[in-house]
């Protein structure tokens, strides 16, 4: 495996395999990520990961600082999944200047985690498509855990005509339902105990609609009250399209429902699809 920490250093490496898929991720790997790596390694010659903490989509009250950077162990571990590339960037080597050009997403940016972070999609997608333009993939491979990012992303790629394949892959769960996350380190014993209810409202929701309830909006509402009486912070829980997040009428059949709440001082999102008959 190839640990490579410039832009040029990686177009002479990927000239030689130009045949790659693409995992981007911001480090801190766990299971949801060698998941991806999976996904990604019978689909071309070479498998690139990318490990960079993208300044330009935190917020100026987020982590960025706090995420965890743990590049030695991450190594190891795409390592030992069998990734032949980690491109394993600094700031000046992404963002050598101010980022002055940037991609600004449809207004699928401005709601739900968009409302909440204001820039953050913005950030998103100027780092994916600066990295495309290193990495060259034919594919890349996003979670679906991060759900909108994953609608913003394929709707670039088709945007700006990229020949490049948007490959969503599921949720990774802990045993009790949790999504696994890079930010779940930061819940104590306490939170991490409590943490799970996250999926499980989550699916509760999935079961009324499934029994046939359509009023979206109570079910929001239902959603975020018992979140709040067990000390959550719900930023939103949204039930909304697949297709594009919008608000859905009583004939769409396939649905998601999307939530986001803090736990003590982390905040962690989830979701669920529902695709009813």
């Amino acid at each position: 495996m190839d640990v490579i920490h410039s832009a040029a250093d990686l177009r002479a490496r990927l000239q030689r395999v130009p045949n790659n898929v693409f995992v981007p991720t911001m480090g801190n790997l766990h299971e949801g990520h060698i998941q991806l790596i999976d996904i990604a390694k019978p689909r071309a010659a070479c498998t690139v990961v990318s490990i960079f903490v993208n300044r330009l989509q935190f917020g100026p009250r987020e982590d960025f600082d706090r995420y965890p950077r743990t590049l030695e162990a991450d190594c190891a571990r795409l390592e030992a999944a069998g990734v032949d590339v980690v491109f394993a960037p600094d700031e000046k080597e992404i963002y050598p200047d101010r980022q002055t050009f940037v991609v600004e997403p449809s207004d699928l940016q401005y709601i739900l985690e968009g409302a909440h972070r204001p820039g953050h999609f913005r950030g998103v997608a100027t780092v994916v498509l600066k990295l495309f333009n290193l990495v060259m993939p034919h594919s890349a491979i996003f979670g679906k855990k991060d759900y909108q990012q994953y609608l913003v992303l394929r709707d670039m790629v088709k945007q700006f005509a990229l020949p490049i394949e948007i490959i969503p892959a599921e949720t990774v769960r802990a045993a009790d339902g949790l999504a696994l996350s890079s930010r779940n380190a930061y819940l104590s014993a306490a939170e991490r105990k409590e943490a799970p209810r996250l999926y499980a409202v989550l699916k509760q929701a999935h079961a009324e609609i499934e029994r046939g309830a359509r009023d979206f909006q109570h079910i929001d509402q239902q959603s975020m009250a018992q979140l709040t009486r067990h000390g959550w912070q719900p930023d939103y829980v949204a039930v909304r399209r697949q297709a594009d997040l919008r608000q859905p009428s009583e004939r769409d059949r396939e649905l998601v429902i999307l939530a986001a709440a803090r736990l003590g001082r982390t905040r962690l999102i989830d979701n669920v699809e529902v695709t009813l008959r």
